[in-house]
């Protein structure tokens, strides 16, 4: 046990960089302690709507989650990071919007800004909708795309779910808290406590925490060296930087063939896109994201390569005989079992019949694996 807090203090002692220094450099830990920085003097709101620091039982709840949140720094060292990249987007269309900015904490206590969270109820991406109330606010939510791994889309969804709520609630307190239980549960509290304030309110052991947790997001990000986050420009991650192109598949489309047309990877184009499923982009119009600069030349590239895979395949359909499984195929070609899989769409238990075709890249798996040797 000893040598476990001798760990975790040499960590806490390294994680905090110091302004104008050496990155490269682990430096000595000079935050302020817990105790110090859980005095909060200064009057707090959210959305503009006080926070009743003068009610002993809510500054008690406010300094637990801000003192679980500082205890976990390196949680918070990725907040500030990622909010680099994406509060930039979400503000902007906050203030498009009209609704206040303090609401992009939300997503900090949602998701830590992570596009594929999830929890166990279901719920997934920055603002972690479940598929019934993505699908309500406008969602994609399908075995091929899921739009609440995308920034764009599902902020715009939860931008008209926040405005319902208001209307419903008129408190973006209230708002938030409906955000995290639902506005019935909300509404059924309010009537039967007989009271509007968030913070006289009993709900659910979750949603009395989690105003709280947006509240110490949102203190610690609007003046992270105050507690102990010094960085310079270079600790924070870039900004999103891309070309937007309108695509239009006529068939399932690899994204490897989409990748090679904005002359980058796989990787690159699911990072940029993580709304879609898989390794292909369904059949359809689509608006994605490449590389910044990709777009230049992009829709030439894209249907010289697109006309290219649609000949290679047709070189290389293999007609399914009766006895045939998928395992006997991959066996008999040499290829994985998962390629062969990813290639024609299939689940690993779906049966396959007589007659049915499949694309088999045998000979470029071969040659890949000549390569490597």
């Amino acid at each position: 046990m000893k040598s476990f807090f001798f760990f975790f203090f040499m960590a806490m002692v390294t994680v905090t960089p110091v302004h104008g220094e050496s990155p490269a450099t682990p430096q000595p830990f000079r935050f302020p302690s817990l105790m110090s920085s859980v005095r909060i003097n200064t009057a707090l709101d959210f959305c503009g709507e006080p926070v009743e620091l003068d009610n002993r039982d809510v500054r008690e709840r406010l300094e637990k989650e801000f003192l679980l949140t500082l205890w976990d720094r390196p949680q918070v060292v990725l907040w500030i990071k990622r909010s680099n990249r994406y509060f930039p987007i979400i503000e902007k269309m906050l203030k498009e919007n009209d609704m206040p900015q303090d609401l992009k904490y939300i997503a900090i206590a949602e998701s830590a800004l992570r596009p594929h969270a999830g929890s166990k109820k279901g719920a997934i991406g920055f603002w972690q909708f479940l598929k019934s109330s993505g699908q309500k606010y406008g969602l994609s939510i399908n075995s091929e795309i899921d739009e609440r791994r995308n920034i764009f889309r599902s902020t715009e969804a939860a931008i008209d779910y926040f405005k319902e709520l208001y209307d419903i609630l008129g408190s973006w307190t209230l708002s938030a808290a409906a955000y995290n239980m639902g506005e019935q549960g909300l509404l059924s509290e309010i009537l039967a406590q007989k009271t509007r304030s968030y913070y006289h309110l009993y709900l659910p052991l979750e949603t009395q925490r989690y105003i709280f947790r947006v509240i110490s997001a949102k203190i610690i990000l609007s003046d992270p060296e105050t507690y102990g986050f010094r960085y310079t420009e270079k600790d924070l991650y870039p900004p999103l930087q891309f070309d937007r192109i309108r695509l239009e598949c006529f068939q399932e489309t690899p994204i490897s063939v989409i990748a090679e047309a904005a002359d980058t990877r796989f990787k690159m184009i699911k990072d940029l896109n993580p709304e879609i499923r898989g390794h292909f982009l369904a059949a359809g119009n689509h608006l994605i994201l490449v590389p910044k600069g990709a777009a230049d030349g992009f829709q030439a590239r894209f249907k010289t390569l697109v006309d290219q895979w649609l000949a290679e395949n047709r070189q290389r359909v293999y007609v399914v005989k009766e006895g045939d499984s998928l395992s006997t195929i991959a066996e008999r070609f040499d290829v994985p079992l998962p390629a062969l899989i990813i290639w024609n769409r299939l689940k690993l238990r779906e049966h396959i019949h007589p007659g049915q075709h499949l694309i088999i890249h045998a000979n470029e798996i071969k040659a890949e694996a000549t390569e490597l040797e």
